[in-house]
């Protein structure tokens, strides 16, 4: 096997490089399965298949590689850059929109939509990234910037921070998930842009693989799991971007 630092040839029992010293324990998993992968290459008939299959495990093994490098400073300036100044950015607007020139509350809404998901979208246009923590962290965001909200109308107001009614809970939750699927269609549009700019053919989820292989009961080559793949988080893509779209502009069509 190769150390993922320095590329020197370690033991397979190994877990700290003879060379460069690096601790292997987080990487050791990824780098058994790559090897174990290389091995059988050779005897599979599907090459292509299993070549797209140490490509993800190479990616998944560079991934951690980056927030090993990265540390708490990294990720604190990506969390920063793609949620706390969308989040900025949204209560500027609200502050603007509403305070200051006291313009419908339609165009809030379209803000809302619109401002978030450009930032998820170079999020994850760039590389690959995991899916559930920024999702996870869209709600926080969206939760947050709700509260911010209201706080700057009660502080001009002097109205409660938090709803007080049915109806107030429900207009805060439908604004909180407009901007969830916003900055979630973003996400998606930008695995898209991923995916067509990949080098490799074929980056899927095994459980997608196994879904799809169990309907179509055969094969299918890289090129149509990819494509499917595709299609498919179009379709899903256009779905959140119509529902961010319902529970921004719901409330002024009734």
């Amino acid at each position: 096997m190769k150390c993922p630092y320095c590329l020197s040839d370690i033991d397979s029992d190994a877990y700290v490089c003879k060379v460069c010293t690096k601790d292997l324990y987080l990487f050791k998993p990824l780098i058994q399965k790559v090897s174990d992968l290389e091995e059988k290459l050779s005897n599979v008939s599907d090459r292509e298949i299993l070549e797209s299959r140490i490509s993800e495990l190479e990616e998944e093994l560079l991934y951690k590689k980056e927030l090993e490098a990265d540390g708490i400073i990294g990720i604190f300036f990506k969390i920063s850059k793609f949620l706390l100044l969308p989040l900025l950015i949204l209560l500027v607007a609200h502050a603007v929109i509403v305070v200051v020139y006291d313009l419908k509350l339609i165009y809030l809404r379209l803000a809302s939509i619109l401002i978030p998901m450009p930032f998820a979208f170079f999020l994850f246009q760039k590389k690959k990234n995991p899916v559930l923590p920024w999702f996870l962290g869209s709600l926080l965001l969206a939760f947050i910037t709700v509260i911010g909200m209201s706080a700057i109308t009660s502080f001009v107001d002097k109205t409660p921070v938090m709803p007080q009614s049915m109806v107030e809970w429900k207009e805060f939750i439908e604004y909180s998930l407009s901007i969830t699927f916003s900055f979630l269609t973003g996400m998606l549009l930008g695995t898209i842009s991923f995916f067509k700019r990949s080098k490799h053919k074929i980056d899927i989820n095994p459980m997608l693989k196994a879904i799809i292989n169990l309907i179509v009961n055969k094969k299918l080559s890289p090129e149509a799991l990819q494509d499917l793949l595709q299609k498919s988080i179009k379709y899903v893509s256009l779905a959140t971007t119509l529902i961010s779209i319902y529970t921004g502009l719901k409330r002024f069509f009734e």
